[in-house]
């Protein structure tokens, strides 16, 4: 076999591993779509239907019959305000920590090791404290966890994005008259958009997705999605379609936040790798 056969082979080799690894991958993605569109017979065929015949939107119009919509807005409410939250009080942490080396240099990784936290060591405690302020079942109570989990990480991921910047940049609007907040806020925030956004994308999925502490403090008011999907889990079987629908439903806010910060979001995840 000559050289350029090999090279050939090689390059038909990483094609059918990619292949594979691709469908490997995709597929329960694939799954869960076909299923919230299978008729109730579809559902549970045998051998199992891999595509359907008969689209079927039911699925989809049972969640909004049954508060998916309200669990959505819920989950949008409380992951959005956490990760503000967490974006405006953690830049300003940062940047203390990377411009005045607040605490020298073990508070920052110290305030991430916070992160570290089981949350089974805390959910007692907020239990308690919510319920003494009567917050159970309510937004501020699943945005305060959510921001105290959020926070040392965005501290963390803003820090390192605030020493990539040369500090004579902020000297030179400082020399022209600028404040230390002014070179902050108009300066150095600007700068680090694209980390800001990458650190608010990463704190915004983890308090979507959050399970633990939302079905530990919430019971209906304020149920997000990842407690009110839990709902089509019976003992008297699984609600398969409904499932399907919910999943494409609380997917779809995440990929329309990725797709539109996806330009930020790629140098925000690069910031600082080529010096």
């Amino acid at each position: 076999m000559s050289i350029r056969q090999r090279k050939v082979a090689v390059q038909i080799l990483r094609y059918v591993v990619a292949g594979v690894t691709l469908v490997v991958f995709l597929f329960p993605v694939y799954w869960v779509f076909i299923t919230a569109f299978k008729s109730g017979n579809e559902l549970y065929a045998s051998p199992p239907i891999w595509v359907p015949t008969d689209f079927s939107l039911r699925h989809f119009a049972r969640v909004v019959e049954t508060g998916g919509l309200e669990a959505i807005t819920n989950s949008l409410i409380v992951a959005g305000s956490a990760t503000l939250l967490a974006l405006l009080i953690g830049s300003f942490a940062a940047y203390g920590l990377a411009r005045y080396r607040v605490g020298g240099d073990n508070l920052p990784f110290y305030v991430l090791s916070q992160r570290f936290m089981p949350p089974v060591a805390v959910i007692f405690p907020f239990i308690l404290f919510f319920k003494t302020l009567k917050w159970m079942d309510s937004y501020q109570a699943l945005i305060i966890v959510y921001l105290t989990f959020n926070l040392p990480y965005a501290v963390w991921m803003m820090r390192g994005f605030f020493m990539e910047i040369p500090r004579e940049i902020e000297e030179s609007a400082l020399v022209d008259g600028c404040s230390p907040f002014g070179a902050f806020w108009r300066i150095a925030l600007p700068l680090v958009t694209p980390g800001l956004v990458a650190t608010g994308v990463f704190c915004f999925i983890f308090a979507w997705t959050e399970f633990f502490f939302a079905v530990s403090l919430t019971k209906s008011n304020a149920m997000p999605v990842s407690v009110y999907i839990v709902n089509f889990f019976g003992n008297l079987g699984v609600q398969w379609g409904q499932i399907g629908a919910m999943s494409i439903m609380s997917v779809l806010p995440l990929f329309f936040l990725s797709f539109i910060v996806q330009r930020y979001l790629v140098r925000g995840l690069t910031l600082g790798a080529v010096k």
